[in-house]
């Protein structure tokens, strides 16, 4: 493991839900007792995090009285100091009680989008109270079984109103926060409404404060879907919209498994931290997983910490690979470059339309042009194996 300077620079986070993780699923009871809060924390301090990430209802119960509350605050803000944590992100449980049976922000029922809202506000308040600058929003309910019950296009203007209200909030209650919205294709709904990042890039612009906005996408939303995420979490960077990252793993097509990061999809994994590292992300790296069924408490620790060691050892692979003289040099052969040719295409103009159109482009020619894909992938390959 690297040290923990090391460690703190690349703000690796865990959720109270992370490692609090009980072994619950649709099958099966619990296989691990119920972590209290003071040992979750202990743990990550244990283990050299940089951060613990707060939900609501993982900090206390939905029915929590605001005495209650107030020692729960308490006790997490004590915890985080004694193991030298700090909270970056907070959120909100909107899909688990009943009440969001159908939704939260796009339910049909007034009375339940305000009492969503109204939940965040509060929300709101406590992440703000022990230091979270990222507010995340997961609409793990928002969407429906058959769109004879909901109409869509009132679903994204319900939601719109909703977030358009807490921003005001927020810059109301001068609280600072980041909004970051994270997708998901399916599950626990037929059909998730927002079910791509893209949807999300696509939703901001449309909001009334779109600067306070962007995304937080989680590998295993994509990926369970069969997409590339890679290339997801390059266009919300492009659109420098990455406020927040989940990371996990995933075997595509299966429910949401939330696996150990680098557990499943290796060279994907490799290219996102290649990625993550190259445009310099200075954000929190949240592992939104948590360790299989089968494990102890004292294999929960081996998991997180197996979280934090895959990164590390990934970021040292993309140093290599970066910096592999073979890797380079065929980089250098398949992209070509024409100062010329690219100066037309990048701003339209009449005089620069007459000149594409006249330019020499011999389709023949251009077809004949070496793309060794096969060697450079094979010591991409290598590189992760550890022979170059």
């Amino acid at each position: 493991m690297a040290n923990n300077a090391a460690l703190a620079k690349m703000k690796f986070t865990f959720g109270l839900w992370t490692v609090g993780n009980v072994g619950r699923d649709p099958f099966g009871e619990p296989t691990r007792e119920k972590l209290g809060l003071r040992q979750i924390l202990d743990l990550l301090g244990e283990i050299g995090a940089y951060g613990v990430n707060f939900h609501d209802n993982d900090a206390f119960p939905i029915d929590a009285s605001e005495t209650e509350i107030a020692g729960i605050l308490k006790e997490f803000k004590k915890g985080m100091k004694d193991n030298g944590l700090v909270c970056p992100m907070a959120t909100t449980n909107l899909f688990g009680d009943p009440v969001f049976k159908d939704g939260a922000f796009t339910s049909n029922n007034a009375q339940v989008r305000a009492y969503a809202v109204q939940k965040v506000m509060r929300a709101m308040d406590y992440g703000a109270e022990v230091g979270a600058k990222i507010y995340v929003f997961w609409g793990g309910r928002e969407g429906v079984e058959s769109d004879a019950t909901k109409n869509p296009i009132d679903a994204i203007k319900r939601f719109r109103e909703c977030i358009n209200f807490l921003c005001e909030y927020s810059i109301d209650q001068k609280y600072g926060y980041k909004f970051a919205f994270e997708a998901k294709p399916n599950e626990p709904r037929g059909h998730m409404y927002f079910a791509v990042t893209g949807s999300y890039l696509a939703l901001i612009p449309t909001l009334e404060y779109p600067d306070m906005c962007g995304v937080n996408p989680e590998f295993a939303h994509e990926t369970m879907a069969g997409l590339d995420f890679v290339h997801h979490v390059a266009q919300a960077i492009e659109a420098k919209k990455l406020f927040h990252i989940d990371l996990n793993d995933q075997e595509m097509g299966r429910y949401d498994q939330d696996f150990r990061f680098g557990s499943a999809n290796l060279k994907h994994a490799f290219f996102l931290v290649k990625l993550l590292e190259d445009t310099g992300y200075n954000g929190s790296r949240h592992f939104d997983a948590h360790a299989y069924r089968q494990s102890d408490y004292q294999d929960v620790r081996e998991f997180a910490k197996g979280c934090m060691r895959t990164y590390m050892l990934l970021k040292e692979k993309a140093e290599r690979w970066n910096t592999d003289k073979e890797i380079q040099g065929l980089l250098r052969t398949i992209n070509v470059e024409d100062p010329n040719l690219s100066k037309l295409v990048r701003r339209y103009s009449a005089a620069n339309a007459r000149k594409l159109a006249e330019a020499p482009l011999n389709r023949i020619e251009l077809a004949k042009a070496r793309l060794p894909y096969e060697q450079l992938d094979q010591l991409t390959m290598e590189v992760l194996m550890g022979v170059r």
